[in-house]
């Protein structure tokens, strides 16, 4: 069976998910261009898959309408696929896609890892999105919220499946090990740091986590754990990986709390060097204001670090649970936040057990639960509606497109 799986851009937890689909099917992986509008990866390695690239040259956004159209409809028709995975619904190739499986009465799966609260809902665009997602036969999603959303938006439960959010657990799980020389040595110096990864915009709420932060070592030092625990006579580092236009205020902010020793940020980092920081890192936090997914809080647990992870993040309800691999708290309450860097901080050996405890919750959630839950959408899809396309439906791609 032949199936199509669309992607903007082939990052490394693309391929790894791709690479264990391909077990089970001829597949042609699509990437929509070869550099993302997001992140600075390099060029990724697909040795071992088929692969087809929309624009080689640039972003999407590059191409007109008509150009990109015909570029990715000569893919598909030339592939001629049984199904097509698609990302999203809300891209320009995202609704080229499914314009192409409509017309030529090809099952389509929408991959999505949208939650209801990621963003303010308003009714017509609601409407919209309903409309849209009428048309798709199945869909592969991130977890349970992400499932829930897609039963709102009108898809049949029976035909979702989740397992799309995955890295390849194996590569930070062999890499972290390595590094620290095969095992978790509690409480050495060099461990001694919060880590945090993202882009250095504001939904990553990186403000709000600087100025716990701050918070935390005020309280660190005289503080007790439920009178169990005495802190660290000194607290842990921060360490900010990621880079953005607000890297500037940021430390300008670092600069004014007099942290300026105690956070550091050494920029963007590629996908073969973070292993070294999660290795060495004492707990990651998370601490997004809104995050469909967040898949370094995957990256971190791979890696066998406990978690601290903002309640608005995709991933909180299936990866976190409270008190076994960390805990949940509300991004915008700063003490609560530097109440749990005390927490994680101030226990040595049961932040090794939450360690432990998170490697064992994210084998569930690898490559293998994508490629499962790829194929249970694919047979889905071939029980799914029929995938006709109508005058209305033409009227609503046109506008859609129109857009672009």
């Amino acid at each position: 069976m032949r199936i199509a799986v669309l992607f903007d851009n082939l990052g490394p937890y693309h391929l790894a998910r791709l690479r264990a689909a391909a077990g089970s099917y001829d597949l042609l992986a699509v990437e929509f261009a070869s550099r993302s509008s997001e992140y600075e990866w390099n060029e990724s390695d697909a040795r071992g898959l088929q692969k087809a690239v929309i624009h080689q040259s640039g972003s999407s956004d590059d191409l007109t309408g008509c150009e990109y159209q015909n570029r990715l409809f000569r893919v598909l028709e030339d592939y001629n696929p049984s199904a097509v995975a698609v990302p999203g619904w809300g891209s320009r190739g995202a609704l080229l896609a499914l314009k192409w499986c409509l017309l030529n009465g090809i099952p389509a799966i929408v991959m999505s890892e949208s939650t209801p609260w990621d963003e303010k809902r308003r009714p017509f665009r609601e409407w919209v999105k309903r409309r849209i997602i009428s048309r798709f036969s199945a869909a592969l999603v991130g977890g349970t919220p992400q499932r829930d959303y897609m039963e709102k938006l009108g898809m049949p439960s029976d035909l979702i499946s989740l397992g799309y959010d995955a890295v390849d657990n194996s590569f930070f799980t062999k890499k972290a090990e390595v590094l620290r020389g095969g095992g978790w040595v509690v409480g050495k110096e060099e461990r001694s740091y919060f880590l945090a990864s993202a882009r250095f915009i504001p939904k990553k709420n990186l403000f709000q986590l600087v100025r716990a932060y701050a918070r935390y070592r005020e309280i660190a030092k005289s503080s007790s754990l439920d009178g169990r625990h005495s802190t660290e006579s000194r607290p842990w580092d921060l360490l900010l990986l990621g880079d953005g236009a607000l890297r500037s205020d940021l430390s300008r902010l670092i600069s004014d709390l007099g942290i300026d020793g105690h956070v550091q940020m050494p920029g963007f980092k590629q996908y073969e060097e973070l292993p070294a920081y999660y290795a060495h890192a004492g707990a990651f936090i998370h601490a997004s204001t809104t995050e469909q997914w967040g898949l370094v809080v995957n990256e971190a647990m791979a890696s066998g670090l406990p978690v601290l992870v903002s309640n608005c993040c995709g991933c909180a309800a299936d990866l976190v649970k409270e008190g076994e691999n960390g805990w949940t708290f509300d991004p915008t309450n700063e003490e609560q936040m530097a109440d749990s860097m005390l927490r994680i901080s101030a226990d040595d050996e049961g932040r090794f057990t939450m360690g432990s405890r998170s490697r064992e919750i994210i084998r569930g959630w690898g490559p293998e639960r994508f490629a499962s839950g790829l194929s249970a959408a694919v047979n889905a899809s071939f029980n799914g509606p029929a995938p006709l396309i109508g005058v209305s439906d033409r009227i609503l791609f046109a506008g859609l497109l129109g857009q672009f």
